[in-house]
Parts: structure tokens; sequence; C-alpha cells
């Protein structure tokens, strides 16, 4: 069911491939057409397949949904990344080909490729239709647009949707999963709205938007959104990103009136104080932290409005996981001043619930609130505290797993770093290819900045960018438990 529905998305890129073949001559449509027939294949024949089989199971255990979800990824990049592969002119190599397809699907936007302005129609649309896609999350959206109600797992929901608490929105999984959705295409359609109302045509416009609230960060341009040397246009990228970076399921109680559900969320006031003082502290940076230049060419901003933009714009795309590009935007070429403070941006992240990746404000506020109860219970030894986020007492399982979640993060990066020195990377560049692909956000640090892409990392590397990224996306349990033994077990 789940390859039928990507065969679906992929029958929408194929029209949009003819269009522009017969509009302006591309040549990737019949690419997208194979992949369509593939995937349609494919999953027809597994449905069919199921179907015929006399074993039939009533329920999936938690350990079978989770196998499903991290495999229901894995199998859309191998066939999404097919017209990379299959289409004249561009022809990927198959480590290229998953690379760029993981990283569309897993909304990180790390790129291999160098240039974007000279693709094809389609496989523009495509890389941001799977980030649309990997947005939200695959599995939510066939919850929402499949009927089959076989599929309706809360088991399956909670492990691609970690942060958001089912009983929520609604006791139905199929209902909260087309709430969500409408909120997202509604947000989307704005989104496009004020982008088609700037200086975008109505295709840039359209895979912008899709982009942008996935916070995935691919463009129609090589230079991102700085191809449009638009204030307007950064802003506009900018508000959408930090509202795509909200728990959504705080805009449904907002919808329905319950306005102090959303006002009073301790998270969002925490996500949007940090990202008021990231830009506070950018300005100043501006102002007269000192520039040394690892690239010379790096543009930093000197006019008032222009510092106020390129902090509010470089705050946002950060810590949502964004990974646009501004005008301004060469972080590491500022200096060290500049893209430490950003590493930690992108570590820490947006809300649970929403399309941001990182480890979460609310994990990182859980872990903060435990520090100091243990500075008090030094002081008062019988004290009796709890923690509380949004004045709800915070249970122990709970604690135990933000705190789990943190260190995991920790120790991963740390081997990744040690993995990327050891396929020729240099420390700094292995730093940032870590944290932007556990973070899900695109651009790193050293030689692959935002000024580069990923094309000349060993392809060693980028395999393991790759499982770093679904690691990231899928908020690391998810994919880690399929390493366990008893995850292959029928009875767990």
């Amino acid at each position: 069911m789940l390859l039928l529905m990507e065969s679906l998305f992929l029958l929408v890129t194929t029209g949009v491939a003819l269009y522009y073949h017969r509009a302006v001559g591309d040549q990737d449509w019949q690419s997208f057409a194979i992949a369509t027939v593939a995937a349609g294949l494919t999953g027809s024949g597994l449905l069919l397949w199921g179907k015929l089989q006399r074993r039939v199971v009533n329920s999936l255990s938690r350990g079978d949904s989770i196998v499903i979800v991290a495999l229901t990824w894995v199998v859309f990049s191998v066939f999404g990344c097919l017209p990379f592969v299959l289409t004249e002119n561009v022809r990927l190599s198959v480590t290229d080909a998953v690379f760029e397809t993981m990283s569309g699907f897993t909304t990180t936007g790390a790129t291999i490729l160098n240039h974007i302005d000279d693709m094809p129609h389609g496989l523009l649309f495509w890389r941001s239709v799977m980030q649309w896609m990997g947005g939200l999350g695959i599995v939510v959206l066939s919850f929402a647009l499949i009927p089959s109600g076989d599929m309706k797992n809360s088991n399956m929901f909670q492990a691609e949707m970690t942060g958001i608490s089912l009983d929520r929105l609604t006791p139905k999984i199929g209902a909260t999963a087309r709430r969500l959705l409408s909120i997202y295409v509604l947000l989307t359609c704005v989104c496009m709205g004020f982008y088609w109302a700037g200086p975008m045509n109505l295709f840039d416009a359209a895979n912008h938007a899709m982009t942008t609230l996935a916070t995935g960060g691919f463009s129609t341009h090589q230079a991102s959104l700085g191809f449009y040397q638009s204030a307007y246009v950064e802003y506009v990228g900018a508000a959408f990103m930090l509202i795509a970076s909200i728990n959504f399921s705080l805009f449904y109680f907002l919808s329905i009136g319950r306005s102090k559900v959303f006002t009073r969320n301790e998270e969002m006031q925490t996500f949007l104080w940090v990202a008021l003082g990231a830009v506070a502290m950018y300005c100043l940076l501006f102002r007269f932290a000192p520039h040394y230049h690892h690239n010379p060419g790096a543009l930093l901003p000197t006019e008032g409005p222009d510092v106020l933009r390129a902090s509010v714009f470089h705050v946002s795309t950060v810590i949502s996981s964004g990974g646009f590009q501004g005008q301004y935007f060469d972080y590491v070429g500022w200096g060290g001043a500049y893209w430490m403070p950003t590493v930690l941006l992108m570590a820490v992240g947006g809300c649970a619930g929403s399309t941001a990746g990182g480890i979460k404000v609310v994990r990182m506020l859980i872990y903060v609130k435990c520090v100091l109860k243990e500075f008090q219970l030094h002081l008062h030894p019988r004290a009796v505290l709890a923690v509380r986020v949004s004045g709800q007492v915070v249970s122990e399982p709970r604690i135990r797993r933000a705190i789990v979640y943190i260190l995991m993060y920790v120790m991963l990066s740390i081997v990744g770093i040690l993995a990327f020195t050891h396929v020729g990377v240099d420390v700094d560049s292995a730093i940032g290819c870590c944290i932007s692909s556990l973070s899900n956000v695109g651009p790193g640090t050293g030689c692959f900045g935002p000024d580069s892409s990923f094309a000349q990392l060993p392809d060693p590397g980028k395999w393991l960018m790759s499982f770093y990224m679904l690691v990231g996306r899928l908020e690391i349990f998810t994919v880690m438990f399929l390493f366990m033994p008893r995850a292959w077990k029928s009875n767990y």
C-alpha cells in the first residue's frame, strides 16, 4: 500500500515532467514513467501476494511496526532514486542517487548536485515532493490518504511521529493524520501564495513552499533563496520555517478556538525565546566580532537592515533545520565565532511534532529542569520535586527517554566524527557531516560548508551520511532497534 502511494506521487511528477518536455524540451519524463511503473507493479505484486497468504495477521506488535516504518523509508529511497539514475545528462551513480534521495525524504537537504539551475523541471519537482512527503512523514501521510483500516496502527504512527501524543487530537489514528495533513497542506498553500506574490514564478513558488514547510532546504537554484537577492523572500522563508518548527498539534488547537493550549505551551515559548536570543547574538556578532575569513569572498552584512535580515534568516534556517541559503549565508567563511554557535543551534533544532530536526527543544527543556532539580535536591535532600513542562508533570519514563536520547545523539556524533575522519575527512568537516545528518539540516562545516556541496565526499562517507540522515529523521530509536536481535522475533 505504501509503495502504491509512492507510485501515485511519481505519477504526478511524471505529468509535470511531460508538461515541461513539451514546453522546454526536458528529457526526464521517461525516467519517471519507468519509476512509476516499477513502484506500482512492485506494490501491486506485494499486495496481491499478501492477500493470497493463508496466514492472517490481525494485529501488529510494536516490534513489527518499528521494522515496517524503518524499512519503508529505505524502500521509498530505492524507488525514489531511479529517476536520478535513469535520466540522460544527469545519470548519477547509485551512491549519489541514494544520497540525494535519502536527503530528500529525510528533509536533510544535503546535496551532491553542483548545477541545479540546469536540472530538468521534473527532477527539481521530485526533489521538492520527496521533502514534502518526508516532512509530515511517509506513514502519517499514508494514514491520511489510504482508506484501508488495516494499516492504521498506533505503534506505526508513534514510531514515526514520536513527538505527538495521539490522544491530544482524536482517538482515531486516521482522523488525527487527516487533520495534521490538512494543516500541512493549508500552510503550504499559504506559503506558496506569499512566495508567488514576490519575485518567484509559480513553479519556483510551489517548490520552495513544499521544501520550506518540510524544513528541507532543496531549491530550484544552486544559490537557493539567495538567487532572488530579495529581503521579502528571506523574511517570508524565515517566518514559515519558524512556523513549521512548532508542534503541528498546537495549530489544530488554535483552529478550534483553544488558544490557551497554543499560547501556554512551554516548549514553543522556549523555542521562540531561543530563536530571538540567537538573532540578537548574531546581530552583535556582525557588529563587533572579528571577521576572520576562511573564504575571502564571503559576504558580510554591514548596513543595519541587512544585519537584521541576515541574522533573522540565518537563525531561522539553522534552528528549523531548513538549510536554505540567503544573500548572506557563508557562516564558515565568516569565522569560528559564527559557525560554532550555528552548530549548537543545529543540534538543538525545533519543537517535537514539527517538521524540524535536531534533539528537539522539549528534550533539552526536560534535561535542564532535571539538572536544576538535582541542584535543589542537594540543598533539600528530603524535598519532593517534580519536573513540569507546560504545567504538567513529566513522568519518569519520559524523562529517562529524553536523557537517553540526548546521550545517544552525543554518542553517535562522536562515533560518526571518528568514522568520517577515517575516510579522509578533516575534523571540522566531520563535525558538520555528523550534526548536519543527525539533525537533518543540510549544509555542514569545513569543506562541506554552505558554499559547497557534498559531491567530493568519499563514497563510504556518503553511505554513512545517508544512514545518519535516516537515524536522525526517525529519531534514533526506531532505526537502532533494527540492530537488536529481538527486533526480528515474532513474539516481540
